[in-house]
């Protein structure tokens, strides 16, 4: 509806300052000439709103226009009822100030709005949680949450491979939560990386401030580390015979990935499938499979299934019945 996108240009521009018409139209979904309409609709109505063609131009309000519209629809008030707290904002100490832009925001809407809040939350609960983790402070994130506020350079210590460490002097970039884990986006030598907290060792601050790269964007950089860091991750692949009873649950342990191969599989014997599985290492692969049973066999690589074998001798020698080992064992 027009009414809600000239809400949505007001909000932006207010929000982020100027935008170029393809930028506002981009977002919105129309065309540059609708945003010229709607820029002209909404200077017709009072809002000192102006727009400059050409380049170095663009859309903008007066320098100190705010707007105490919350311009919130039913379904976007809905939306608002259902925010819970994210783990990762109560890590970074964020979630009382959340709770109170949450109560300034639900003051501001009307009455009709409110009363549905409480009918709303017993309906829908969303819990970021993850099972069976622990809630543990994470350690070093309070003082990188300053380092990356105030743009400060620090020396910081990573734990490497076979129990080495390193300490680098590097540029706090960012801070990451992805699936309850915390990565540290920095800038060193001219190159920006990732590095989960978990292996951050030490963090000192330092006095001196950085200047970040003017075109850097959080979002954009995470996207493509996490699309190169699945590209590039170690894959063990293992050609193996499955029985048709194990493929339901071989669907539930890939995932949607594996569905395609499984619809191409070429059939073996009776009703057996082979099937080429992906796994990160060899030992990850033992474990799963040995899970499996006899509903599944390897049969490439040969170091896998010679392992395989090698465990099952061990239970099966384990758990004989006439073992001279003792019950206590």
């Amino acid at each position: 509806m027009r009414a809600d996108r000239l809400l949505s240009i007001l909000m932006m521009l207010q929000s982020r300052g100027r935008m170029t018409a393809r930028d506002l139209a981009g977002e919105l979904e129309v065309s540059e000439r609708t945003i010229y309409r709607d820029v002209e609709a909404l200077s017709m109505a009072g809002v000192p709103i102006y727009a400059e063609r050409g380049p170095g131009g663009g859309c903008a309000l007066l320098d100190g226009y705010r707007t105490t519209l919350t311009g919130l629809t039913e379904e976007e008030a809905r939306a608002l009822f259902l925010l819970t707290i994210p783990a990762a904002l109560a890590d970074l100490g964020m979630s009382d100030g959340l709770k109170r832009a949450l109560l300034k925001l639900t003051v501001a809407l009307p009455d009709t709005f409110r009363q549905s809040e409480a009918r709303i939350r017993q309906r829908i609960h969303l819990d970021w949680g993850e099972w069976f983790q622990a809630s543990e402070p994470v350690p070093h994130l309070s003082i990188l949450q300053q380092a990356v506020w105030e743009d400060l350079m620090i020396t910081v210590t990573i734990r490497l491979p076979f129990g080495a460490h390193s300490t680098w002097q590097i540029a706090p970039y960012g801070l990451v939560s992805k699936a309850g884990e915390w990565y540290l986006v920095y800038a060193r030598k001219d190159t920006i990386r990732a590095v989960t907290l978990a292996e951050v060792v030490d963090v000192h601050l330092m006095t001196d401030c950085f200047e970040r790269a003017a075109d850097f964007d959080l979002a954009a950089f995470w996207s493509d580390w996490c699309a190169t860091y699945e590209r590039n991750r170690p894959t063990v692949l293992v050609t193996a015979r499955v029985a048709p009873e194990l493929i339901p649950h071989l669907l539930l342990h890939f995932g949607s990935a594996i569905r395609q191969a499984v619809e191409e599989a070429q059939l073996d014997g009776a009703s057996w499938i082979i099937l080429t599985l992906p796994f990160e290492t060899i030992e990850q692969a033992r474990t799963d499979l040995l899970g499996f049973g006899r509903a599944v066999e390897v049969l490439e690589p040969q170091a896998l299934r010679r392992s395989l074998i090698d465990f099952a001798q061990q239970v099966v020698e384990f758990y004989e019945p006439d073992s001279k080992r003792s019950i206590s064992g």
